[in-house]
Protein backbone atom coordinates (compact mmCIF):
# COMPACT_ATOMS: atom_id res chain seq x y z
CA UNK A 1 0.00 0.00 0.00
CA UNK A 2 1.44 3.55 -0.41
CA UNK A 3 1.99 5.40 2.37
CA UNK A 4 2.28 9.32 2.51
CA UNK A 5 4.61 11.24 4.87
CA UNK A 6 4.35 14.47 7.03
CA UNK A 7 7.05 16.80 6.42
CA UNK A 8 6.21 18.77 8.84
CA UNK A 9 2.73 20.31 10.32
CA UNK A 10 1.63 23.43 8.75
CA UNK A 11 -1.65 25.59 9.10
CA UNK A 12 -3.61 25.70 5.66
CA UNK A 13 -3.91 29.29 6.24
CA UNK A 14 -0.74 30.21 6.06
CA UNK A 15 -0.44 28.38 2.29
CA UNK A 16 -3.01 30.65 1.30
CA UNK A 17 -0.66 33.17 2.45
CA UNK A 18 2.07 32.02 1.12
CA UNK A 19 0.16 31.40 -2.60
CA UNK A 20 -1.08 35.47 -2.12
CA UNK A 21 1.72 36.31 -1.39
CA UNK A 22 3.15 34.76 -5.00
CA UNK A 23 0.16 35.97 -6.48
CA UNK A 24 0.93 39.45 -5.83
CA UNK A 25 4.48 39.40 -7.69
CA UNK A 26 3.23 37.46 -10.96
CA UNK A 27 -0.61 39.39 -11.64
CA UNK A 28 -0.55 42.90 -11.09
CA UNK A 29 -4.47 42.61 -11.55
CA UNK A 30 -4.71 40.55 -8.21
CA UNK A 31 -5.84 42.91 -5.29
CA UNK A 32 -6.55 41.42 -1.31
CA UNK A 33 -9.30 42.73 0.96
CA UNK A 34 -9.28 41.72 4.35
CA UNK A 35 -11.50 42.23 7.20
CA UNK A 36 -9.62 43.55 10.04
CA UNK A 37 -7.79 39.36 10.21
CA UNK A 38 -4.89 40.24 8.30
CA UNK A 39 -2.60 38.22 10.87
CA UNK A 40 -4.93 35.61 11.05
CA UNK A 41 -5.68 35.19 7.28
CA UNK A 42 -1.73 35.46 6.40
CA UNK A 43 -1.86 38.64 4.73
CA UNK A 44 0.84 40.68 6.31
CA UNK A 45 3.07 40.08 3.18
CA UNK A 46 1.34 40.64 0.65
CA UNK A 47 0.08 44.07 2.34
CA UNK A 48 3.73 44.76 3.21
CA UNK A 49 4.81 44.20 -0.48
CA UNK A 50 1.97 45.67 -2.03
CA UNK A 51 0.20 48.49 0.11
CA UNK A 52 -1.33 49.69 -3.43
CA UNK A 53 -3.44 46.82 -3.61
CA UNK A 54 -4.53 45.97 -0.83
CA UNK A 55 -7.50 47.18 1.16
CA UNK A 56 -8.14 47.08 5.00
CA UNK A 57 -12.01 47.17 5.12
CA UNK A 58 -12.36 46.88 8.86
CA UNK A 59 -14.74 44.74 10.67
CA UNK A 60 -17.54 45.76 7.31
CA UNK A 61 -17.86 42.51 5.47
CA UNK A 62 -20.81 42.37 3.66
CA UNK A 63 -19.22 46.01 2.46
CA UNK A 64 -16.11 44.16 1.55
CA UNK A 65 -18.17 41.88 -0.88
CA UNK A 66 -19.81 44.85 -2.25
CA UNK A 67 -16.07 46.62 -2.77
CA UNK A 68 -14.75 43.20 -4.59
CA UNK A 69 -17.56 42.63 -6.85
CA UNK A 70 -17.12 46.69 -7.97
CA UNK A 71 -13.41 45.84 -7.94
CA UNK A 72 -13.97 42.71 -10.67
CA UNK A 73 -15.76 45.67 -13.19
CA UNK A 74 -12.12 46.97 -13.68
CA UNK A 75 -10.31 44.01 -14.63
CA UNK A 76 -9.31 43.65 -11.00
CA UNK A 77 -9.31 39.88 -9.15
CA UNK A 78 -10.05 40.95 -5.66
CA UNK A 79 -9.40 37.86 -2.62
CA UNK A 80 -11.36 38.76 0.18
CA UNK A 81 -9.90 37.54 3.78
CA UNK A 82 -11.86 37.01 6.96
CA UNK A 83 -13.19 33.92 8.98
CA UNK A 84 -15.50 31.45 7.47
CA UNK A 85 -17.96 32.06 9.35
CA UNK A 86 -18.00 35.96 8.47
CA UNK A 87 -17.05 35.22 4.62
CA UNK A 88 -20.40 33.39 4.28
CA UNK A 89 -23.26 33.49 6.99
CA UNK A 90 -22.64 37.13 7.76
CA UNK A 91 -22.69 38.49 4.00
CA UNK A 92 -24.73 35.94 2.31
CA UNK A 93 -26.80 38.00 1.03
CA UNK A 94 -24.47 40.42 -0.44
CA UNK A 95 -22.58 36.88 -2.25
CA UNK A 96 -25.43 35.87 -3.39
CA UNK A 97 -26.39 39.32 -5.28
CA UNK A 98 -23.34 40.74 -5.81
CA UNK A 99 -20.84 37.83 -6.65
CA UNK A 100 -23.07 34.87 -7.79
CA UNK A 101 -26.05 36.33 -9.74
CA UNK A 102 -23.92 38.96 -11.19
CA UNK A 103 -20.86 35.79 -11.95
CA UNK A 104 -18.59 38.33 -10.51
CA UNK A 105 -14.61 37.21 -10.56
CA UNK A 106 -14.26 37.29 -6.82
CA UNK A 107 -12.26 34.91 -4.59
CA UNK A 108 -13.92 34.46 -1.37
CA UNK A 109 -11.16 33.15 0.77
CA UNK A 110 -12.01 31.84 3.91
CA UNK A 111 -10.36 30.84 7.05
CA UNK A 112 -10.70 29.07 10.45
CA UNK A 113 -13.39 26.55 9.23
CA UNK A 114 -15.24 24.01 10.86
CA UNK A 115 -14.34 23.10 14.39
CA UNK A 116 -10.79 23.14 14.14
CA UNK A 117 -11.21 26.88 14.73
CA UNK A 118 -10.65 25.65 18.90
CA UNK A 119 -11.63 27.62 21.72
CA UNK A 120 -13.15 30.23 19.65
CA UNK A 121 -16.17 28.11 20.16
CA UNK A 122 -19.44 27.67 18.25
CA UNK A 123 -20.19 31.26 17.48
CA UNK A 124 -17.05 31.11 15.30
CA UNK A 125 -16.89 27.46 14.18
CA UNK A 126 -19.11 27.39 11.18
CA UNK A 127 -20.04 24.14 10.11
CA UNK A 128 -22.56 24.67 7.21
CA UNK A 129 -20.32 26.99 4.65
CA UNK A 130 -19.93 24.39 2.18
CA UNK A 131 -24.06 23.96 2.05
CA UNK A 132 -24.42 27.18 1.95
CA UNK A 133 -21.81 28.21 -0.83
CA UNK A 134 -22.20 25.10 -3.24
CA UNK A 135 -25.74 26.08 -3.53
CA UNK A 136 -25.10 29.10 -5.17
CA UNK A 137 -25.48 28.54 -9.12
CA UNK A 138 -21.92 29.23 -10.78
CA UNK A 139 -20.25 29.20 -7.73
CA UNK A 140 -16.64 27.04 -7.27
CA UNK A 141 -15.75 25.48 -4.22
CA UNK A 142 -12.59 24.21 -3.04
CA UNK A 143 -11.30 22.37 0.27
CA UNK A 144 -7.85 21.33 0.31
CA UNK A 145 -5.69 19.29 2.73
CA UNK A 146 -2.56 20.96 3.55
CA UNK A 147 -0.68 23.80 3.07
CA UNK A 148 1.24 23.04 -0.31
CA UNK A 149 -1.83 22.01 -1.56
CA UNK A 150 -3.68 25.43 -0.15
CA UNK A 151 -1.19 27.37 -1.39
CA UNK A 152 -1.61 25.96 -4.77
CA UNK A 153 -5.15 26.28 -4.79
CA UNK A 154 -4.50 29.73 -4.21
CA UNK A 155 -2.73 30.49 -7.13
CA UNK A 156 -5.03 28.15 -9.20
CA UNK A 157 -7.99 29.91 -8.50
CA UNK A 158 -6.49 33.89 -9.97
CA UNK A 159 -6.49 32.01 -13.47
CA UNK A 160 -9.47 30.53 -13.09
CA UNK A 161 -12.56 33.19 -13.98
CA UNK A 162 -15.49 33.19 -11.98
CA UNK A 163 -16.49 33.48 -8.45
CA UNK A 164 -14.52 30.90 -6.06
CA UNK A 165 -15.30 29.62 -2.17
CA UNK A 166 -11.66 28.60 -1.08
CA UNK A 167 -12.01 27.28 2.46
CA UNK A 168 -8.70 26.28 5.28
CA UNK A 169 -7.93 25.90 8.54
CA UNK A 170 -6.72 27.60 11.63
CA UNK A 171 -4.71 24.57 13.17
CA UNK A 172 -1.24 23.25 11.98
CA UNK A 173 -2.20 19.55 10.00
CA UNK A 174 0.20 17.26 8.20
CA UNK A 175 1.71 18.22 5.48
CA UNK A 176 1.89 15.51 3.21
CA UNK A 177 1.06 16.74 -0.37
CA UNK A 178 3.26 17.75 -3.18
CA UNK A 179 5.24 21.04 -2.65
CA UNK A 180 5.08 22.08 -5.99
CA UNK A 181 2.05 20.66 -7.58
CA UNK A 182 -0.56 21.33 -9.90
CA UNK A 183 -3.72 21.99 -8.45
CA UNK A 184 -6.90 21.17 -11.30
CA UNK A 185 -9.94 22.78 -9.75
CA UNK A 186 -12.46 20.09 -10.25
CA UNK A 187 -10.33 16.77 -10.47
CA UNK A 188 -10.23 14.28 -7.68
CA UNK A 189 -6.95 12.78 -6.73
CA UNK A 190 -6.36 9.21 -6.13
CA UNK A 191 -3.62 8.68 -3.52
CA UNK A 192 -4.04 4.80 -2.48
CA UNK A 193 -5.38 2.55 -4.59
CA UNK A 194 -7.77 -0.21 -2.96
CA UNK A 195 -10.97 -2.91 -3.39
CA UNK A 196 -12.93 -3.33 -0.35
CA UNK A 197 -14.26 0.34 0.04
CA UNK A 198 -13.37 3.86 -0.82
CA UNK A 199 -12.60 6.45 1.27
CA UNK A 200 -14.09 10.05 -0.08
CA UNK A 201 -12.43 13.28 2.10
CA UNK A 202 -11.72 16.50 1.83
CA UNK A 203 -10.13 19.61 3.78
CA UNK A 204 -8.20 18.00 7.23
CA UNK A 205 -10.07 15.16 6.83
CA UNK A 206 -7.83 13.82 4.28
CA UNK A 207 -5.14 12.70 6.36
CA UNK A 208 -7.25 11.25 9.43
CA UNK A 209 -8.47 8.88 5.95
CA UNK A 210 -4.85 7.65 5.11
CA UNK A 211 -4.19 7.13 8.66
CA UNK A 212 -7.48 4.71 9.23
CA UNK A 213 -6.44 3.57 5.97
CA UNK A 214 -3.04 1.77 6.95
CA UNK A 215 -4.79 0.84 10.16
CA UNK A 216 -7.52 -1.08 8.14
CA UNK A 217 -4.91 -2.16 5.95
CA UNK A 218 -2.66 -4.08 8.62
CA UNK A 219 -6.22 -5.25 9.22
CA UNK A 220 -6.61 -7.34 5.88
CA UNK A 221 -9.10 -4.49 4.88
CA UNK A 222 -8.01 -2.59 1.42
CA UNK A 223 -9.00 0.77 1.27
CA UNK A 224 -9.16 3.40 -1.74
CA UNK A 225 -8.36 7.10 -0.77
CA UNK A 226 -9.71 10.00 -2.61
CA UNK A 227 -8.83 13.28 -1.75
CA UNK A 228 -11.79 15.49 -3.01
CA UNK A 229 -9.88 19.23 -2.82
CA UNK A 230 -13.22 20.14 -4.86
CA UNK A 231 -17.01 19.94 -3.76
CA UNK A 232 -18.31 21.88 -6.58
CA UNK A 233 -17.90 21.16 -9.49
CA UNK A 234 -17.41 17.44 -8.20
CA UNK A 235 -15.51 14.96 -9.90
CA UNK A 236 -18.51 12.77 -10.22
CA UNK A 237 -16.97 9.97 -13.00
CA UNK A 238 -14.10 9.17 -10.32
CA UNK A 239 -16.39 8.59 -7.30
CA UNK A 240 -18.01 6.50 -9.96
CA UNK A 241 -15.28 4.69 -11.05
CA UNK A 242 -14.22 4.38 -7.65
CA UNK A 243 -17.66 2.68 -6.25
CA UNK A 244 -17.95 0.49 -9.20
CA UNK A 245 -15.20 -1.32 -7.97
CA UNK A 246 -15.14 -1.55 -4.43
CA UNK A 247 -18.63 -1.12 -4.01
CA UNK A 248 -19.38 1.09 -0.89
CA UNK A 249 -18.36 4.31 0.38
CA UNK A 250 -17.40 6.48 3.44
CA UNK A 251 -17.28 10.05 3.16
CA UNK A 252 -15.10 12.40 5.69
CA UNK A 253 -15.62 15.94 6.07
CA UNK A 254 -15.09 18.59 8.71
CA UNK A 255 -18.39 19.77 8.16
CA UNK A 256 -22.22 19.28 8.95
CA UNK A 257 -23.49 16.08 7.07
CA UNK A 258 -26.23 18.12 6.09
CA UNK A 259 -25.36 20.22 2.86
CA UNK A 260 -21.62 19.05 2.68
CA UNK A 261 -19.75 16.38 0.79
CA UNK A 262 -21.94 13.24 1.74
CA UNK A 263 -24.57 14.67 0.39
CA UNK A 264 -23.17 15.60 -2.95
CA UNK A 265 -22.26 11.86 -3.38
CA UNK A 266 -24.93 10.59 -2.39
CA UNK A 267 -26.40 12.39 -5.34
CA UNK A 268 -23.63 11.04 -7.76
CA UNK A 269 -24.10 7.45 -6.21
CA UNK A 270 -28.54 7.62 -6.55
CA UNK A 271 -28.36 9.10 -10.28
CA UNK A 272 -25.80 6.51 -11.08
CA UNK A 273 -24.72 3.48 -8.70
CA UNK A 274 -26.68 3.14 -5.74
CA UNK A 275 -24.27 2.13 -2.87
CA UNK A 276 -23.82 1.55 0.91
CA UNK A 277 -22.64 5.03 2.24
CA UNK A 278 -21.51 5.95 5.48
CA UNK A 279 -21.05 9.38 7.04
CA UNK A 280 -17.88 11.08 8.76
CA UNK A 281 -19.51 14.78 9.54
CA UNK A 282 -20.84 16.28 12.66
CA UNK A 283 -24.39 15.37 13.17
CA UNK A 284 -26.73 18.44 12.56
CA UNK A 285 -25.30 19.80 15.85
CA UNK A 286 -23.43 23.33 16.28
CA UNK A 287 -19.23 22.62 17.78
CA UNK A 288 -18.32 24.12 21.33
CA UNK A 289 -15.18 25.32 23.03
CA UNK A 290 -12.15 23.19 23.04
CA UNK A 291 -8.44 22.00 21.45
CA UNK A 292 -8.69 20.95 17.87
CA UNK A 293 -8.41 17.98 18.70
CA UNK A 294 -10.61 17.54 21.52
CA UNK A 295 -13.35 18.88 19.09
CA UNK A 296 -12.27 16.44 16.30
CA UNK A 297 -12.12 13.64 18.69
CA UNK A 298 -15.54 14.19 20.25
CA UNK A 299 -17.34 15.09 17.18
CA UNK A 300 -16.07 11.82 15.24
CA UNK A 301 -14.17 13.48 13.15
CA UNK A 302 -10.40 11.25 12.91
CA UNK A 303 -9.25 8.10 11.80
CA UNK A 304 -11.20 5.96 14.53
CA UNK A 305 -14.28 7.60 13.41
CA UNK A 306 -13.53 6.25 9.73
CA UNK A 307 -12.16 2.98 10.62
CA UNK A 308 -15.34 2.47 12.43
CA UNK A 309 -17.53 3.56 9.23
CA UNK A 310 -15.51 1.59 7.05
CA UNK A 311 -16.29 -1.41 9.36
CA UNK A 312 -19.65 -0.53 9.10
CA UNK A 313 -20.55 -0.03 5.47
CA UNK A 314 -18.59 -2.83 4.53
CA UNK A 315 -21.06 -4.76 6.35
CA UNK A 316 -23.64 -3.51 4.05
CA UNK A 317 -22.78 -4.53 1.08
Amino acid sequence: MKTYTNTGNKDTRSGFGAGLTELGQTNDNVVALCADLIGSLKMDDFKKNHPERFFQVGIAEANMIGIAAGMTIGGKIPFTGTFANFSTGRVYDQIRQSVAYSNKNVKICASHAGVTLGEDGATHQILEDIGLMKMLPGMVVINPCDYNQTKAATKAIADYVGPVYLRFGRPSVPNFTPENQTFEIGKALHLIEGTDLTILATGHLVWEALEAAKALDAQGISAEVINIHTIKPLDDQAIINSVRKTGCVVTCEEHNFLGGLGESVARVLSENIPTPQEFVATKDTFGESGTPAQLMDKYGLNSNAIISAAKKVISRK
